[in-house]
């Protein structure tokens, strides 16, 4: 018998080409999950753009952040006028102080990094300071592992920061990622799962409105003699007069007429459909706890975590805005330090804080009224500079 390297001995014999693990393959794959892309791009499409949960949260964290008055000090005094207070409350001419940091901390929120550009003047500090998006902005890491420049790319064109100076052109703000050197993890990541399901919900509650919410009912025509289906006359007939007379707003609840044959079955929601919408306020809240935002916050039922929504405010500030915004403003004052060399830091006044008055009032009243502390103490205790003959 002749041997066929490409058919083996039998060249007579008909190829089987498909593998004999393919049907299993295509069984074990049918039932996986289909979850949608983790890239920034795709997670700012689907939680921001296409969520109304995710949207809310990271508007409602980034509004308020940017929202909270700063001051700039160092250790001997607070300053009402500074080149850096002047730059942070004009940043460039497109924007404000508000509109610079909401842009800042909705970049770290969507995507875990947050990237601030110096227009750096010939001596002193920057001119301008723009905020870059976090999609087009790559980190080119040395030899050592430090970033040594930066990559714009906008298409086809790139832009390189050059990190190596003294005084470097970019501040990048990244949140904490444990398996990530150079890059930051995000809320909305982590949240990724919890928005696929609420999305799906969504679309599914979408398609049973497009059905009418599931059938209300079936007509069934019972013929005469034995006689199951209608004529195509009949069939027409009863399509037109459904089209016409009980279909739309401006005939919602008009009763029906049938003639002789026809019986109707109602139809109600199966116990899956009605599942659907505790699963998407189940997501809901999900999306809510990743971004610290305190579901009742967001109007979102089931949530009796506080007593009332003053006590999910001052938790939301304190939880979730204060510890962002601090975070961000000593790192943004840390880098532009480095342009003009003073010691100053700029920081959330907690003082002119609504959501916090009566948390300040009360730390206000048990240091004034701490007799076994100096007052040079008790400023420091209030986060307050220290007083000109104390120094």
């Amino acid at each position: 018998m002749a041997f066929n390297f490409f058919r083996g001995r039998d060249a007579g014999a008909p190829a089987q080409k498909a593998s004999a693990t393919g049907p299993v393959i295509a069984w074990a794959g049918s039932g996986r999950v289909a979850w949608s892309p983790r890239d920034v791009v795709s997670l700012t499409r689907n939680g921001f753009l296409g969520n109304p949960v995710g949207f809310r949260a990271v508007k409602l964290i980034a509004e308020a952040a940017a929202a909270l008055p700063l001051v700039l000090q160092d250790r001997e005094r607070r300053y009402d006028e500074h080149p850096l207070l002047s730059l942070v409350q004009q940043p460039n001419p497109a924007q404000g102080r508000a509109e610079l940091f909401e842009a800042l901390f909705g970049q770290l929120l969507l995507t875990g990094d947050g990237y601030l550009e110096a227009v750096a003047a010939e001596d002193g500090m920057p001119l301008e300071l723009h905020v870059l998006r976090s999609d087009r902005m790559s980190l080119v890491p040395g030899a050592d592992g430090w970033p040594i420049a930066y990559e714009y790319a906008v298409g086809a064109r790139k832009h390189r920061f050059d990190m190596t100076a003294e005084v470097q052109p970019i501040c990048h703000i990244r949140s904490f990622h444990p398996q990530d050197d150079h890059y930051g993890f995000s809320p909305m990541q982590a949240a990724a799962s919890a928005v696929d399901v609420h999305n799906a919900a969504s679309r599914w509650s979408k398609s049973l409105l497009d059905n009418a919410a599931r059938p209300s009912g079936a007509i069934v025509y019972r013929g005469a003699d034995g006689q199951a289906t209608l004529t195509q006359d009949q069939y027409d007939r009863l399509l037109d007069e459904m089209a016409s007379q009980h279909q739309g707003a401006a005939n919602a609840g008009r009763p029906m007429l049938l003639e002789g044959g026809l019986d109707w079955k109602p139809m109600g929601f199966s116990p899956a459909d009605m599942e659907f919408q505790k699963t998407k306020e189940a997501a809901a809240r999900e999306i809510a706890v990743a971004f610290g935002v305190p579901p009742m916050l967001l109007g979102i039922p089931g949530d009796a975590t506080y007593a009332n929504y003053q006590e999910a405010n001052r938790a939301f500030y304190r939880l979730t805005v204060l510890p962002l915004a601090t975070r961000v403003t000593a790192a943004v004052s840390g880098w532009l330090t480095r342009f003009s060399g003073e010691a100053v830091e700029l920081r959330p006044d907690l003082d002119q804080v609504p959501a916090l008055s009566a948390e300040r009032d009360n730390q206000w009243r048990r240091v004034s009224e701490a007799s076994f502390l100096t007052d040079a103490e008790k400023r420091a205790l209030l986060g307050l500079p220290r007083l000109a003959e104390e120094q």
